[in-house]
C-alpha cells in the first residue's frame, strides 16, 4: 500500500521571521517610492511656483537619482559593516526627514539640496532591503520574495498619486509643501522594524570575515570581480535610463495639452490615469519571480525587455483618449516595471557575503547614477520644437533592447545557495 503526501504549498514553508523580513523590505521600498514620486506628481505646481522649465525639472529629478546612486554605495558599505536591518532603518529615516525638509524650500537651490539628500536615503534603502531578503529567504524562493518586495514600489507610486490628487487638487499655490510634509510619515515605520526584524544569520556568521575586509571596494573592483561589477553597472544603467526616461515624465506627459506633445488629461485627470499603469506595474513586479521560476530568469527578463521596447513608442503616440489609456496603460505598467524584480536576487548571488551589500549597492546604484541622466535628457529633447514629451519617450526603447543583450554577459545562479 502506497501513501502519497500532498505537496506543501511553498508559502507554508516560509517561517514567520522570513515573512517579517519581507514585510519590512517591501514596506520600506513602498514608502521610498512614495516619497520619491511626490516630486514627479508636483512638477506642474513647482514649475509655476518657482518659474523653471522642463529642463530644470528634469535636472532636479536627475540630481535625486544620481544621489540615490551615492546612497546605495554608502549604505551598502554600512550594511556590510553594521548590519542589513540597521542600514534599512537608517535609510528610511534619512529620506523621510529629507522630504519634510523639501517642504520648507524657498528657492530652487534649496529644493535641489533636499531632494539630493532624499536620493541618498532612497538608494540605500533598496540595497539594504534586497540583501536582507536574499540572505534570509530559501534559495528556491528568492525570486518570489524579491518580486513581492519590488511590488511595493507600485503601491508607493499609487499612494503618491492619491495624495497628490487630494492635496494638489485644492488648487492652493503652496499645496506642494503639504504634499512633501506627508513624506515624513515613513520614519515611524522604523519603530516596527527595530522590534521585529533581526540581522540575517549569514551576515552574523560572516561578521568577523567582513570586518577583516578593510576595503570592500578594492574587492569588488579587484581582478577577480572587476568585469562582473562593470557589467552589472552597464546593465543597471540601461534599464534605469529606460525606466526613468518614461516614468519620471509620465505624469507630466499625461497632464500636458496635446498641442504641447502631451495627452491632454490635465493635472487631476492625469493622476487618475497613472493608477491603472501602476496596477499593471504591481502585477508585473509580483509575477516576474513566479514566471522566472517556470521559464528561467534570463528568458523572462528578455521577454519583458522586448515587450517594453515595443510598447513605449506606441503609448507615447497613441495615448490621446481614455480608451487607449485604459487598454495600454496597465500593459505598459506591467512590462515597463516588472523586470526590476530580477535585480535584488540576481546581483546578490554574484558577490560573497563579506562584500555582498557593498557589491550590490555599488554596482546597481552606479548604474542608476549613469541612467539618472534620463529625466534631464528626455526633458531637453522634449523642448525641441516639433518633438514634445510623447515622441521623446520613444528614445528609451533602444536602452531596453541593449539590456536584453547585456543579460547574456552575466552568469545566472538562480536557486543556488549564496556564496559564503
Amino acid at each position: 500500500m502506497t501513501v502519497t503526501t500532498a505537496a506543501v504549498p511553498w508559502y507554508r514553508t516560509i517561517t514567520p521571521e522570513q515573512w517579517r523580513v519581507l514585510l519590512a523590505a517591501k514596506f520600506g521600498w513602498m514608502l521610498d517610492a512614495m516619497d520619491f514620486m511626490l516630486y514627479a506628481m508636483a512638477i506642474g505646481q513647482l514649475r509655476t511656483y518657482f518659474g523653471f522649465d522642463d529642463a530644470t525639472a528634469g535636472m532636479l529629478g536627475t540630481v535625486t537619482l544620481v544621489m540615490s546612486g551615492l546612497g546605495g554605495v554608502i549604505f551598502g558599505y554600512v550594511a556590510d559593516r553594521l548590519g542589513r536591518a540597521r542600514a534599512l532603518m537608517a535609510t528610511i529615516v534619512f529620506f523621510s526627514v529629507a522630504s519634510l525638509g523639501a517642504a520648507t524650500s524657498q528657492s530652487v537651490l534649496q529644493l535641489l539640496l533636499w531632494r539630493a539628500l532624499l536620493g541618498i536615503g532612497m538608494g540605500g534603502e533598496w540595497a539594504s532591503g534586497a540583501v536582507l531578503i536574499s540572505e534570509t529567504w530559501p534559495p528556491q524562493h528568492r525570486n518570489k520574495a524579491i518580486s513581492i518586495m519590488q511590488s511595493g514600489w507600485a503601491i508607493g507610486y499609487i499612494t503618491a498619486a492619491l495624495m497628490a490628487a487630494l492635496i494638489l487638487g485644492t488648487g492652493k499655490p503652496e499645496a506642494w509643501r503639504w504634499l512633501f510634509v506627508v513624506g515624513v510619515l515613513p520614519a515611524f515605520f522604523t519603530l516596527w522594524i527595530r522590534r521585529n526584524v533581526r540581522e540575517p544569520e549569514a551576515w552574523v556568521a560572516r561578521g568577523a570575515a567582513a570586518a577583516r575586509v578593510a576595503n570592500p571596494f578594492k574587492v569588488i573592483f579587484g581582478r577577480a570581480l572587476l568585469a562582473r561589477t562593470l557589467l552589472i553597472i552597464l546593465l543597471g544603467a540601461s534599464v534605469q535610463f529606460a525606466y526613468w526616461g518614461i516614468f519620471f515624465w509620465l505624469p507630466a506627459f499625461l497632464a500636458r495639452p496635446v498641442a504641447q506633445g502631451g495627452a491632454g488629461m490635465g493635472v487631476v485627470g492625469s493622476l487618475g490615469w497613472i493608477i491603472p499603469v501602476q496596477i499593471g506595474a504591481y502585477l508585473g513586479y509580483l509575477t516576474f519571480g513566479f514566471i522566472a521560476d517556470r521559464l528561467g530568469r534570463r528568458r523572462t527578463f528578455i521577454l519583458f525587455m522586448l515587450s517594453a521596447a515595443v510598447l513605449v513608442p506606441i503609448y507615447g503616440q497613441m495615448a490621446r483618449s481614455p480608451l487607449i489609456l485604459m487598454l495600454l496603460g496597465p500593459v505598459l505598467g506591467y512590462f515597463g516595471h516588472g523586470y526590476f524584480s530580477m535585480f535584488g536576487s540576481f546581483i546578490a548571488e554574484l558577490f560573497p557575503t563579506a562584500v555582498r551589500a557593498t557589491g550590490q549597492g555599488t554596482s546597481y546604484n552606479i548604474g542608476r547614477m549613469a541612467g539618472a541622466v534620463a529625466p534631464f535628457t528626455i526633458g531637453a529633447i522634449a523642448t525641441v520644437p516639433g518633438i514634445g514629451i510623447g515622441l521623446a519617450l520613444g528614445v528609451t526603447s533602444a536602452f531596453f533592447l541593449l539590456a536584453a543583450v547585456l543579460i547574456f554577459t552575466l552568469p545566472d545562479r538562480s536557486g543556488q545557495a549564496l556564496e559564503a
